[in-house]
Protein backbone atom coordinates (compact mmCIF):
# COMPACT_ATOMS: atom_id res chain seq x y z
CA UNK A 1 0.00 0.00 0.00
CA UNK A 2 1.60 3.25 -1.13
CA UNK A 3 0.65 6.48 0.57
CA UNK A 4 1.18 10.21 0.38
CA UNK A 5 1.55 10.51 4.14
CA UNK A 6 5.04 10.87 5.60
CA UNK A 7 3.96 10.10 9.15
CA UNK A 8 0.69 9.73 10.99
CA UNK A 9 -0.31 9.34 14.62
CA UNK A 10 -3.30 7.06 15.03
CA UNK A 11 -5.63 7.55 17.98
CA UNK A 12 -7.48 4.28 18.33
CA UNK A 13 -9.13 1.60 20.40
CA UNK A 14 -7.28 -1.64 21.21
CA UNK A 15 -8.56 -3.48 18.11
CA UNK A 16 -7.58 -0.59 15.84
CA UNK A 17 -4.14 -0.51 17.45
CA UNK A 18 -3.74 -4.25 16.71
CA UNK A 19 -4.45 -3.56 13.02
CA UNK A 20 -1.80 -0.83 13.03
CA UNK A 21 0.65 -3.21 14.72
CA UNK A 22 0.04 -5.84 12.03
CA UNK A 23 0.64 -3.30 9.27
CA UNK A 24 3.91 -2.30 10.93
CA UNK A 25 5.00 -5.92 11.38
CA UNK A 26 4.54 -7.06 7.77
CA UNK A 27 6.17 -4.40 5.54
CA UNK A 28 7.26 -7.06 3.06
CA UNK A 29 3.64 -7.66 2.05
CA UNK A 30 1.88 -4.50 3.18
CA UNK A 31 4.55 -1.90 2.48
CA UNK A 32 5.92 0.49 5.05
CA UNK A 33 3.26 1.46 7.55
CA UNK A 34 2.05 5.03 7.45
CA UNK A 35 1.32 4.92 11.19
CA UNK A 36 4.43 6.11 13.01
CA UNK A 37 2.88 6.62 16.45
CA UNK A 38 0.06 4.69 18.13
CA UNK A 39 -1.94 6.50 20.82
CA UNK A 40 -4.25 3.88 22.29
CA UNK A 41 -7.40 4.42 24.31
CA UNK A 42 -8.77 2.42 27.22
CA UNK A 43 -11.87 0.60 25.99
CA UNK A 44 -14.23 -1.85 27.69
CA UNK A 45 -16.75 -1.99 24.83
CA UNK A 46 -18.11 -0.07 21.87
CA UNK A 47 -21.70 0.40 20.78
CA UNK A 48 -23.48 0.16 17.46
CA UNK A 49 -24.45 3.71 16.52
CA UNK A 50 -27.82 2.68 15.11
CA UNK A 51 -28.65 0.43 18.09
CA UNK A 52 -27.58 3.08 20.59
CA UNK A 53 -29.67 5.68 18.79
CA UNK A 54 -32.72 3.41 18.95
CA UNK A 55 -32.07 2.54 22.61
CA UNK A 56 -32.02 6.19 23.59
CA UNK A 57 -35.12 6.86 21.53
CA UNK A 58 -36.96 4.20 23.53
CA UNK A 59 -36.07 6.29 26.57
CA UNK A 60 -37.36 9.49 24.92
CA UNK A 61 -33.89 10.83 24.20
CA UNK A 62 -32.66 11.94 20.79
CA UNK A 63 -28.95 11.82 19.92
CA UNK A 64 -29.02 15.55 19.36
CA UNK A 65 -30.10 16.03 23.00
CA UNK A 66 -26.82 14.56 24.30
CA UNK A 67 -23.89 16.77 25.26
CA UNK A 68 -21.56 14.00 26.50
CA UNK A 69 -21.47 10.22 26.90
CA UNK A 70 -19.57 8.39 29.64
CA UNK A 71 -19.15 4.73 30.56
CA UNK A 72 -18.16 4.35 34.20
CA UNK A 73 -19.21 2.73 37.46
CA UNK A 74 -21.08 -0.01 35.61
CA UNK A 75 -23.38 2.42 33.82
CA UNK A 76 -23.79 4.23 30.53
CA UNK A 77 -24.29 7.93 31.25
CA UNK A 78 -25.74 10.48 28.84
CA UNK A 79 -25.34 14.09 29.95
CA UNK A 80 -28.02 16.08 28.17
CA UNK A 81 -27.80 19.63 26.89
CA UNK A 82 -30.66 20.72 29.16
CA UNK A 83 -28.67 19.69 32.25
CA UNK A 84 -30.48 16.41 32.85
CA UNK A 85 -28.54 13.16 33.24
CA UNK A 86 -29.68 9.80 31.91
CA UNK A 87 -27.96 6.68 33.21
CA UNK A 88 -28.63 3.02 32.64
CA UNK A 89 -26.83 -0.14 33.80
CA UNK A 90 -24.47 -1.53 31.20
CA UNK A 91 -26.38 -4.80 31.47
CA UNK A 92 -29.39 -3.03 29.92
CA UNK A 93 -27.29 -1.28 27.29
CA UNK A 94 -25.61 -4.57 26.35
CA UNK A 95 -27.98 -5.05 23.44
CA UNK A 96 -26.28 -2.05 21.80
CA UNK A 97 -22.78 -3.51 22.21
CA UNK A 98 -20.95 -4.67 19.09
CA UNK A 99 -20.51 -8.44 19.08
CA UNK A 100 -16.78 -8.24 18.43
CA UNK A 101 -16.21 -6.44 21.75
CA UNK A 102 -17.15 -9.62 23.60
CA UNK A 103 -14.03 -11.41 22.33
CA UNK A 104 -11.54 -8.58 22.91
CA UNK A 105 -8.97 -9.32 25.63
CA UNK A 106 -7.42 -5.86 25.70
CA UNK A 107 -8.71 -3.04 27.90
CA UNK A 108 -5.74 -0.65 27.83
CA UNK A 109 -4.44 -0.80 24.22
CA UNK A 110 -1.48 -3.01 25.05
CA UNK A 111 0.22 -2.64 21.64
CA UNK A 112 0.20 1.17 21.61
CA UNK A 113 3.17 3.45 22.15
CA UNK A 114 1.14 5.42 24.71
CA UNK A 115 -2.19 4.39 26.24
CA UNK A 116 -4.60 6.91 27.76
CA UNK A 117 -7.78 6.59 29.81
CA UNK A 118 -9.57 8.05 32.81
CA UNK A 119 -9.72 4.94 35.00
CA UNK A 120 -7.31 4.92 37.93
CA UNK A 121 -6.75 8.67 38.16
CA UNK A 122 -8.47 11.45 40.08
CA UNK A 123 -11.25 13.45 38.47
CA UNK A 124 -9.77 15.88 35.98
CA UNK A 125 -6.74 13.64 35.41
CA UNK A 126 -6.00 10.76 33.05
CA UNK A 127 -3.88 7.66 33.37
CA UNK A 128 -1.06 7.38 30.83
CA UNK A 129 0.83 4.16 30.17
CA UNK A 130 4.12 4.40 28.25
CA UNK A 131 4.78 1.05 26.56
CA UNK A 132 7.63 1.69 24.12
CA UNK A 133 10.76 3.82 24.16
CA UNK A 134 9.07 6.03 21.57
CA UNK A 135 6.06 6.44 23.85
CA UNK A 136 8.17 7.08 26.94
CA UNK A 137 10.16 9.77 25.12
CA UNK A 138 6.95 11.47 23.98
CA UNK A 139 5.56 11.40 27.52
CA UNK A 140 8.72 12.85 29.06
CA UNK A 141 9.15 15.53 26.39
CA UNK A 142 5.49 16.56 26.53
CA UNK A 143 5.94 17.14 30.26
CA UNK A 144 9.31 18.89 29.89
CA UNK A 145 7.86 21.26 27.29
CA UNK A 146 4.86 22.13 29.42
CA UNK A 147 2.07 20.37 27.53
CA UNK A 148 1.15 18.16 30.49
CA UNK A 149 1.92 17.70 34.15
CA UNK A 150 2.16 14.30 35.80
CA UNK A 151 2.06 12.74 39.23
CA UNK A 152 2.45 9.18 40.49
CA UNK A 153 -0.58 6.93 40.05
CA UNK A 154 -1.91 6.00 43.47
CA UNK A 155 -1.89 2.30 44.35
CA UNK A 156 -5.67 2.28 44.79
CA UNK A 157 -6.05 3.65 41.27
CA UNK A 158 -3.64 1.11 39.85
CA UNK A 159 -5.53 -1.70 41.59
CA UNK A 160 -8.84 -0.48 40.15
CA UNK A 161 -7.37 -0.32 36.66
CA UNK A 162 -5.92 -3.83 36.95
CA UNK A 163 -9.20 -5.20 38.28
CA UNK A 164 -11.16 -3.83 35.34
CA UNK A 165 -8.59 -5.05 32.83
CA UNK A 166 -8.57 -8.54 34.39
CA UNK A 167 -12.38 -8.56 34.44
CA UNK A 168 -12.46 -7.97 30.69
CA UNK A 169 -9.84 -10.65 30.05
CA UNK A 170 -11.63 -13.22 32.20
CA UNK A 171 -15.16 -12.63 30.91
CA UNK A 172 -14.21 -12.37 27.26
CA UNK A 173 -11.95 -15.42 27.42
CA UNK A 174 -15.00 -17.38 28.53
CA UNK A 175 -17.00 -15.92 25.63
CA UNK A 176 -14.25 -17.00 23.23
CA UNK A 177 -14.49 -20.55 24.59
CA UNK A 178 -18.25 -20.53 24.09
CA UNK A 179 -17.99 -19.36 20.51
CA UNK A 180 -15.30 -21.87 19.64
CA UNK A 181 -17.44 -24.67 21.11
CA UNK A 182 -20.29 -23.91 18.69
CA UNK A 183 -18.06 -23.54 15.62
CA UNK A 184 -17.91 -19.75 15.63
CA UNK A 185 -14.14 -19.36 15.32
CA UNK A 186 -12.25 -16.56 17.02
CA UNK A 187 -9.13 -17.06 14.99
CA UNK A 188 -7.20 -14.01 16.16
CA UNK A 189 -6.76 -15.85 19.48
CA UNK A 190 -5.20 -18.97 17.90
CA UNK A 191 -1.57 -19.64 18.82
CA UNK A 192 0.46 -19.15 15.66
CA UNK A 193 3.94 -17.86 14.80
CA UNK A 194 5.01 -15.73 11.86
CA UNK A 195 5.99 -18.66 9.66
CA UNK A 196 2.66 -20.38 10.32
CA UNK A 197 0.84 -17.09 9.76
CA UNK A 198 2.36 -16.65 6.32
CA UNK A 199 1.32 -20.18 5.37
CA UNK A 200 -2.22 -19.79 6.71
CA UNK A 201 -2.95 -16.48 4.99
CA UNK A 202 -1.16 -17.17 1.70
CA UNK A 203 -4.33 -18.02 -0.23
CA UNK A 204 -6.86 -16.07 1.84
CA UNK A 205 -8.88 -13.35 0.14
CA UNK A 206 -11.95 -11.26 0.92
CA UNK A 207 -14.25 -14.30 0.74
CA UNK A 208 -12.23 -15.84 3.58
CA UNK A 209 -12.31 -12.57 5.53
CA UNK A 210 -16.08 -12.57 5.14
CA UNK A 211 -16.54 -16.14 6.39
CA UNK A 212 -13.86 -16.07 9.10
CA UNK A 213 -14.57 -12.63 10.56
CA UNK A 214 -17.44 -10.60 9.14
CA UNK A 215 -20.16 -13.26 9.04
CA UNK A 216 -19.43 -14.48 12.58
CA UNK A 217 -19.67 -11.04 14.19
CA UNK A 218 -15.94 -10.45 14.47
CA UNK A 219 -15.55 -7.31 12.35
CA UNK A 220 -14.44 -4.30 14.40
CA UNK A 221 -15.20 -1.86 11.56
CA UNK A 222 -11.69 -0.41 11.68
CA UNK A 223 -11.36 0.02 7.91
CA UNK A 224 -7.98 -1.72 7.66
CA UNK A 225 -9.22 -3.99 4.86
CA UNK A 226 -10.51 -0.97 2.91
CA UNK A 227 -7.19 0.81 3.38
CA UNK A 228 -5.06 -2.17 2.36
CA UNK A 229 -6.99 -3.15 -0.78
CA UNK A 230 -4.85 -2.17 -3.80
CA UNK A 231 -7.79 -2.53 -6.19
CA UNK A 232 -10.18 -0.22 -4.28
CA UNK A 233 -12.93 -2.83 -4.48
CA UNK A 234 -13.80 -2.99 -0.76
CA UNK A 235 -16.44 -0.55 0.42
CA UNK A 236 -17.50 0.43 3.92
CA UNK A 237 -20.63 2.50 4.24
CA UNK A 238 -22.50 2.45 7.53
CA UNK A 239 -21.96 -1.19 8.44
CA UNK A 240 -19.93 -4.17 7.27
CA UNK A 241 -17.21 -4.18 4.60
CA UNK A 242 -18.43 -5.38 1.21
CA UNK A 243 -16.68 -6.49 -1.96
CA UNK A 244 -17.55 -4.55 -5.12
CA UNK A 245 -15.41 -6.46 -7.62
CA UNK A 246 -13.11 -9.43 -8.03
CA UNK A 247 -9.93 -9.94 -6.02
CA UNK A 248 -6.83 -10.32 -8.19
CA UNK A 249 -5.05 -13.69 -7.91
CA UNK A 250 -2.80 -14.10 -4.87
CA UNK A 251 -3.84 -10.80 -3.23
CA UNK A 252 -4.39 -11.36 0.49
CA UNK A 253 -3.74 -7.90 1.94
CA UNK A 254 -7.20 -7.38 3.43
CA UNK A 255 -6.86 -10.66 5.29
CA UNK A 256 -3.31 -9.91 6.45
CA UNK A 257 -4.11 -6.58 8.12
CA UNK A 258 -7.45 -7.42 9.75
CA UNK A 259 -7.10 -7.45 13.56
CA UNK A 260 -9.54 -10.36 13.83
CA UNK A 261 -7.84 -12.79 11.46
CA UNK A 262 -4.76 -14.65 12.63
CA UNK A 263 -2.43 -12.58 14.81
CA UNK A 264 1.00 -14.10 15.32
CA UNK A 265 2.80 -14.45 18.61
CA UNK A 266 5.40 -12.01 17.31
CA UNK A 267 2.71 -9.33 17.00
CA UNK A 268 0.58 -10.19 20.03
CA UNK A 269 2.31 -12.38 22.58
CA UNK A 270 -0.28 -14.49 24.41
CA UNK A 271 1.74 -14.09 27.62
CA UNK A 272 -0.04 -10.73 27.81
CA UNK A 273 -3.19 -12.66 28.80
CA UNK A 274 -1.60 -13.05 32.22
CA UNK A 275 -0.66 -9.37 32.57
CA UNK A 276 -3.58 -7.13 33.44
CA UNK A 277 -2.14 -4.06 31.72
CA UNK A 278 0.26 -5.74 29.30
CA UNK A 279 3.92 -4.70 29.18
CA UNK A 280 4.84 -1.13 29.97
CA UNK A 281 7.74 1.09 31.00
CA UNK A 282 5.95 3.73 33.05
CA UNK A 283 2.47 4.56 34.31
CA UNK A 284 1.42 7.95 35.71
CA UNK A 285 -1.53 10.28 36.21
CA UNK A 286 -1.50 13.36 33.99
CA UNK A 287 -3.47 16.40 32.96
CA UNK A 288 -3.01 19.08 30.34
CA UNK A 289 -1.66 22.47 31.33
CA UNK A 290 -3.18 24.60 28.60
CA UNK A 291 -6.05 22.50 27.27
CA UNK A 292 -9.47 21.93 28.77
CA UNK A 293 -11.11 18.65 27.90
CA UNK A 294 -12.51 15.34 29.02
CA UNK A 295 -10.44 13.76 31.80
CA UNK A 296 -7.92 16.59 31.85
CA UNK A 297 -7.47 17.00 28.08
CA UNK A 298 -4.39 14.77 28.10
CA UNK A 299 -4.93 13.07 24.73
CA UNK A 300 -5.43 16.47 23.08
CA UNK A 301 -2.31 17.87 24.75
CA UNK A 302 -0.20 14.89 23.65
CA UNK A 303 -1.43 15.28 20.08
CA UNK A 304 -0.64 18.99 20.14
CA UNK A 305 2.89 18.16 21.28
CA UNK A 306 3.24 15.58 18.48
CA UNK A 307 2.14 18.07 15.82
CA UNK A 308 4.07 21.05 17.20
CA UNK A 309 7.29 19.04 17.43
CA UNK A 310 6.68 17.34 14.06
CA UNK A 311 6.84 13.86 15.59
CA UNK A 312 4.35 13.06 12.85
CA UNK A 313 2.91 15.45 10.28
CA UNK A 314 -0.72 14.46 10.77
CA UNK A 315 -2.98 12.69 13.24
CA UNK A 316 -6.08 10.55 12.81
CA UNK A 317 -8.74 11.46 15.36
CA UNK A 318 -12.46 10.77 15.61
CA UNK A 319 -14.83 13.70 15.45
CA UNK A 320 -18.64 13.81 15.30
CA UNK A 321 -20.47 13.89 11.98
CA UNK A 322 -22.10 17.19 11.11
CA UNK A 323 -25.05 15.38 9.50
CA UNK A 324 -25.79 12.79 12.21
CA UNK A 325 -25.46 13.79 15.90
CA UNK A 326 -22.81 11.75 17.75
CA UNK A 327 -22.07 9.56 14.74
CA UNK A 328 -18.27 9.12 14.82
CA UNK A 329 -16.29 10.28 11.82
CA UNK A 330 -12.54 9.91 11.44
CA UNK A 331 -10.56 12.88 10.23
CA UNK A 332 -6.92 13.28 9.21
CA UNK A 333 -5.55 16.62 10.30
CA UNK A 334 -2.51 18.68 11.17
CA UNK A 335 -4.63 21.44 12.69
CA UNK A 336 -4.59 21.65 16.52
CA UNK A 337 -8.00 23.34 16.48
CA UNK A 338 -9.52 20.33 14.72
CA UNK A 339 -7.80 18.06 17.26
CA UNK A 340 -9.34 20.08 20.09
CA UNK A 341 -12.78 20.01 18.44
CA UNK A 342 -12.67 16.22 18.18
CA UNK A 343 -11.94 15.70 21.89
CA UNK A 344 -14.23 13.43 23.90
CA UNK A 345 -15.17 9.76 23.70
CA UNK A 346 -17.75 8.74 21.06
CA UNK A 347 -18.35 5.10 22.17
CA UNK A 348 -19.28 3.92 18.66
CA UNK A 349 -17.16 2.11 16.09
CA UNK A 350 -15.56 4.11 13.29
CA UNK A 351 -13.39 3.00 10.32
CA UNK A 352 -10.33 5.04 11.25
CA UNK A 353 -8.11 3.64 8.48
CA UNK A 354 -10.62 4.56 5.79
CA UNK A 355 -9.78 8.25 6.08
CA UNK A 356 -6.14 7.58 5.15
CA UNK A 357 -7.04 6.14 1.75
CA UNK A 358 -9.86 8.61 1.14
CA UNK A 359 -7.48 11.52 1.67
CA UNK A 360 -4.87 9.93 -0.59
CA UNK A 361 -7.47 9.51 -3.35
CA UNK A 362 -8.55 13.14 -2.98
CA UNK A 363 -4.94 14.30 -3.33
CA UNK A 364 -4.46 12.19 -6.47
CA UNK A 365 -7.61 13.64 -8.06
CA UNK A 366 -6.60 17.21 -7.25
Amino acid sequence: MTTNHKGVTLVGTPCQIIAAAKMEHYPQTQGESVVDFKLGLFCMENFSYSYLKEFLKQNNIEMDDVDQFRVEKGHLWAYLKDGEVFKTPLSQAKACMRKNCQVCMDYTSELADLSVGSVGSDQGWSTIIARTEKGLKALQNAEDKGYIETKPLEQSGLNLLKNLANKKKKENKEEIRKRESVARPVIYRRYINDAEFETEVASCQFSDLKSDVIDVGGCVLCGACYYACPEDIISIEDRKPQLKGNCPPECNLCYVVCPRTYVSQEVLNRDLDNKALGDYLKIVSARAKNVEGQDGGVATAILNYILDENITEEVVVVDKSEEAPWKPEAILTSNPEEVKKSAGTKYSACPVFKVLKDNDNEKEVS
